[in-house]
């Protein structure tokens, strides 16, 4: 079972501002990502529902964290249905991301209390994924569904919606402050961290500075 509270998450997102997101099928691979985002600073990570036995590295990964990295939020994304959400609960995933909004997922999180959040790109689906619980909503593609000018629109009429944009997110003080300035929640990022040469065992020093380096402009951003 989840070992933190959707409140719980929802303010670790917010505090850090970055949740990375990632795959590989390869479990050593992802218990060293892992770790090294847990050492440059994160405390949410998504883990993401792609390719066979997904499921099976993520309970790995899941008693990884559990029992080694201390703080450290494990989140299951790509999830589009109520029957796989109850498999990673299970698994103890301490969040669920979608890139749909599906009520069933909704009433499945909901009952344990676990953060769900689901994938919109109108205001419309926005108030309906709040009005079904949702503390978090993530806009997916976000460069694709409007961008920052997208959340800064949105966030006029609904200035209590958490956004967090995945696709189109960069490590850039340029491209944060943008989304950050249109009033973001968090923004979720992936292969504009993890490079492939970072993803070797020689990069795992450089995956850290990276990740630090990025949670500092963050940080900079929103003080």
């Amino acid at each position: 079972m989840a070992k933190y509270t959707r409140i719980e998450v929802a303010l670790a997102m917010k505090e850090t501002g970055m949740v990375p997101v990632f795959y590989n099928p390869d479990l050593e691979t992802c218990k060293r990502v892992l770790k090294a985002c847990h050492e440059g600073g994160v405390k949410a990570f998504e883990f993401t529902n792609r390719g066979d036995f997904a499921h099976e590295i993520f309970g790995e990964l899941s008693k990884y964290a559990k029992a080694e990295l201390d703080g450290l939020m494990l989140g299951i994304g790509s999830v589009l249905d109520a029957g796989t959400t109850s498999l990673y609960l299970q698994l103890g995933a301490d969040f669920v991301v979608s890139p749909i909004l599906n009520e069933d997922m909704a009433k499945t999180c909901n009952r344990r209390k676990v953060l769900w959040s689901p994938g919109c790109g109108s205001l419309s689906e926005i108030s309906k994924a709040e009005e079904l619980g949702a503390e978090v909503v993530k806009i997916f593609p976000g460069s694709s569904v409007g961008g920052p000018d997208f959340v800064k629109a949105v966030k006029g009429p609904n200035p209590w919606s958490s956004i967090m944009p995945t696709g189109g997110v960069k490590p850039t003080e340029e491209n944060l402050s943008s989304w950050f300035s249109a009033g973001v929640h968090c923004v979720g990022m992936g292969s504009q961290l993890f490079s492939k040469d970072l993803l070797a065992p020689g990069g795992y020093d450089q995956l850290v500075q990276k990740i630090k380096e990025a949670l500092a402009i963050i940080k900079k951003i929103k003080t």
